[in-house]
């Protein structure tokens, strides 16, 4: 008898306990409105994880952990599809944090600066530097695709007392702003094969600036009409007594 894995017409072949089975495939899939939104949050947050993903790809020199697409998914799924924000933390090695290397958090200023302040390097035995590399990407997940993308890299050497450093982070383009911190060991003039001093996080997201559109409180409307309705009824050789504001 022919055996086979997988899908072949309306048959589903697969191994059980050593054993091989066939199933016909069902020929409705019912699915409950629950059932149908999960699978619409999933396909949504799958799709937006892809484009992040994408964003870093190029420019990663961490290898990412066996398990990161998932948790990426999931990530984006608990904080929900339109927070953004929510993947500030994740991790592309979920073994190394960048906290492990810097115990003050680097910060990300409104003009889009991103400060690491000064602190004291932990030593690592076998580790001379630390090749600290910034990876700034706008998505603009309406048009699903990647506007743009920038680095920056420092050495810092362990021995030394690190005196912090600023850094443009100001990505061209539209969209979403992600910036993530790449931290790997050196030994000497290659870095370490060990998990445990390569990391790679997203530490911050800025989502896009929207125009503000300030509306006039309805008083201050009247009162600017009523001056024009005056201006319009004086003759122009008289000029009009000027709206005086006396602050106390």
């Amino acid at each position: 008898m022919f055996t086979f894995t997988g899908k072949a017409g309306n048959m589903i072949g697969y191994y059980r306990d050593g054993k091989h089975y066939f199933r016909s495939m069902p020929e409705t899939v019912r699915q409950t409105t629950a059932t149908r939104r999960a699978a619409q949050r999933f396909g949504a947050a799958s799709s937006k994880a892809r484009l992040i993903r994408g964003a870093f790809a190029n420019d990663l020199d961490v290898h990412c952990d066996a398990g990161h697409i998932n948790r990426l998914n999931k990530t984006i799924i608990k904080g929900g599809v339109r927070n953004t924000e929510a993947i500030a933390g994740f991790r592309f090695n979920q073994y190394t944090g960048t906290d492990r290397f810097f115990t003050v958090a680097p910060t990300l200023s409104e003009n889009r600066i991103l400060h690491i302040p000064p602190q004291a390097l932990p030593p690592f035995r076998g580790i001379s530097t630390l090749e600290v590399k910034v990876i700034a990407a706008r998505v603009h997940f309406g048009e699903r695709r990647v506007t743009g993308t920038e680095t920056a890299m420092i050495v810092l050497d362990t021995r030394e007392a690190f005196a912090g450093a600023a850094l443009n982070v100001d990505v061209p383009g539209k969209g979403t702003l992600i910036v993530a911190l790449q931290v790997r060991g050196m030994c000497g003039s290659r870095a370490s094969f060990n998990r445990k001093y390569l990391a790679a996080d997203i530490i911050a997201v800025q989502e896009p600036q929207t125009k503000q559109v300030f509306h006039k409180p309805e008083h201050q409307q009247q009162a600017m009409l009523q001056q024009r309705l005056q201006s319009l009824a004086t003759p122009a050789h008289i000029s009009p007594t000027p709206l005086v504001i006396q602050r106390e």
